[in-house]
C-alpha cells in the first residue's frame, strides 16, 4: 500500500506539501496560532493549555510566549520547564524535540523542514524533512538558527545570531556562522 504524503511528511521521505490533507492541517494550525498569539495577555497555564490543543507533547511549566510560528504543531515536543521566548519559528514538518529545562532566546529559528539539493527534485515541489532533538538544559540564544537534522546535546550553549550547521555535542559552547566550538 502507498504511503501518504502526510506519511511520507511524518517519516522524512520526500513528500509534495500541496497534498490536501498537508494543506489541511497547514489551515488548521493557522487558525490555532491566531488564537494563541491573541494570548499574550493570557495567564501562562491558559497559553499552556492552548499549546497542548495542538502540540505532541507539552511538560509541566513549559513556555512559549507569543507571537510564535509554526507549521502544524503536533510534531512539537516540548519538556517540562523549558522556555521560549518571543518570536520564535518552529518549521516541524517532521518531529523537533526540546528538552526539559531547554532556555531558548527571542526570534531563534528551528527548522526541521529542507529541500532536495537535486534541481529537478525542487521543480517537482518536493520536499522533505529532517528531526531536530535540543537537549535538556540547553541554552540557545536569541537569533540562532538551528536546520535541518541537528542534535544538540544536553547542557550545551549556542550563541546569538549562530547558525548551527552541525550536530553540539553535550556540554559544548557553539558561536558563529557556522557555529563552532568554543572553549
Amino acid at each position: 500500500m502507498d504511503k501518504s504524503e502526510k506519511a511520507k511528511m511524518l517519516a522524512g521521505e520526500l513528500y509534495r506539501p500541496d497534498d490536501a490533507e498537508i494543506q489541511a492541517d497547514l489551515a488548521a494550525t493557522k487558525a490555532w496560532l491566531v488564537r494563541y498569539n491573541a494570548a499574550l495577555g493570557q495567564s501562562t497555564e491558559e497559553r499552556r493549555a492552548l499549546l497542548r490543543e495542538r502540540f505532541g507533547a507539552v511538560g509541566e511549566g513549559a513556555v512559549i510566549r507569543p507571537p510564535f510560528h509554526c507549521d502544524f504543531g503536533f510534531n512539537i515536543a516540548i519538556g517540562a520547564h523549558a522556555f521560549l521566548n518571543y518570536n520564535c519559528v518552529i518549521l516541524d514538518v517532521c518531529a523537533v524535540s526540546i528538552g526539559d529545562g531547554a532556555q531558548i532566546g527571542p526570534a531563534v529559528q528551528i527548522y526541521a523542514a529542507d529541500h532536495p539539493r537535486e534541481a529537478e527534485l525542487r521543480r517537482a515541489g518536493l520536499e522533505f524533512g529532517r528531526p531536530v532533538h535540543i537537549g535538556r538544559n540547553t541554552w540557545i540564544g536569541g537569533g540562532a538558527i538551528i536546520l535541518p537534522g541537528i542534535r544538540i546535546g544536553d547542557d550545551a550553549v549556542v550563541g546569538a545570531g549562530s547558525v548551527v550547521t552541525r550536530d553540539v555535542p553535550a556540554g559544548a559552547t557553539v558561536m558563529g556562522n557556522p557555529a563552532r566550538i568554543r572553549t
